[in-house]
């Protein structure tokens, strides 16, 4: 079965954003606990305001010392990997779905997720920017630029995704200038 494995992966994302910026976010997870047999409550939803907090989930750091990447499981590149080498990283996580990897950063899956590429959209990024900041987190593009959500703005996340629970900063300044030099924003 070609779903096997990927069903968690599914996510349904409602984004909101006043004055350009990301205020909420809801994040639902149809198959999420599919694997637990037949009798398992399936599906889970996760949301979260600006200085409200965020819910559904039990928020979680990585492990202190460990770099875990998470990043695009069907978009690799030759700039993707370099990036995600000079990321130092100790694991790498490929799985699908921009909500599915800020998922892994608030459950302490993952240190930070990186996409290295063209191809994500305003609407991959609007509800999970909302969850992350609402719990400390930061996203932004490669260059460490905020994304902008509004009706003027082009629907590409053209520079790539760079965010993290905690220790932003230090993944930034790893961004390799080859790779910010490849991806305008």
């Amino acid at each position: 079965d070609f779903c096997t494995g990927l069903l968690d992966h599914v996510t349904v994302l409602i984004g909101i954003a006043y004055g350009g910026k990301a205020i909420a976010g809801v994040i639902n997870q149809p198959y999420y606990n599919y694997e637990a047999g037949h009798d398992a409550v399936l599906g889970r939803t996760i949301w979260g305001v600006l200085g409200i907090g965020a819910f559904g989930f039990q928020l979680t750091e990585a492990p202190a010392g460990k770099h875990i990447i998470v990043t695009t499981r069907s978009h690799s590149s030759a700039l993707v990997n370099e990036c995600i080498s000079a990321l130092n990283p100790d694991r790498v996580i490929r799985v699908g779905g921009a909500g599915n990897k800020v998922i892994q950063l608030i459950e302490g899956k993952a240190s930070v997720y990186v996409f290295a590429s063209p191809g994500c959209k305003k609407w991959d990024t609007c509800a999970p920017e909302a969850i992350l900041h609402a719990v400390g987190g930061k996203i932004t593009d490669i260059h460490g630029n905020s994304f902008q959500y509004n009706k003027e703005v082009k629907h590409m996340n053209s520079a790539g995704v760079l965010a993290a629970l905690r220790n932003y900063d230090y993944y930034a300044s790893r961004i390799p200038n080859t790779v910010k030099q490849s991806l305008v924003p």
